[in-house]
């Protein structure tokens, strides 16, 4: 990968999108291998993380030789939370992909303790 894309997050609760601190965030390659490792600030944000991707002339041509774009996924955990899971998110060269993340609070889903809510992103049709 010759070029980089960036990943930042905006973690929050409800939908008046009160935000979360030191929600852990994990960014790993889609076989697993991980990237990077944040906390979110007092704002529920946390710093851009760096994405080797492929390079822009990629997305340029027709048919590419390769998806000009990197896939990675994403992981939300903060205690008392459902967790979160957002796999296949794709990062461009040159751009930052924002990823908004609603996090609901356990105790209004009293059943559900242990699930994960998974978002997939399907590919682009480029």
């Amino acid at each position: 990968m010759s070029a980089t894309g960036y990943i930042t997050v905006r973690a929050y609760t409800s939908t008046a999108r009160y935000p979360l601190e030191n929600v852990a965030i994990t960014v790993t390659s889609t076989d697993g291998t991980a990237i990077a490792m944040r906390l979110t600030d007092r704002n529920g944000l946390i710093d851009p993380i760096l994405i080797p991707v492929p390079d822009k002339a990629e997305s340029l041509s027709p048919n590419p030789g390769e998806k000009p774009f990197a896939s990675v996924n994403l992981y939300a955990r903060l205690r008392g939370y459902e967790q979160v899971e957002s796999e296949n998110l794709q990062v461009f060269a040159d751009t930052t992909t924002n990823q908004d993340l609603e996090l609901i609070p356990l105790s209004e889903l009293p059943n559900q303790w242990d699930q994960n809510v998974i978002y997939d992103t399907p590919p682009q049709n480029l």
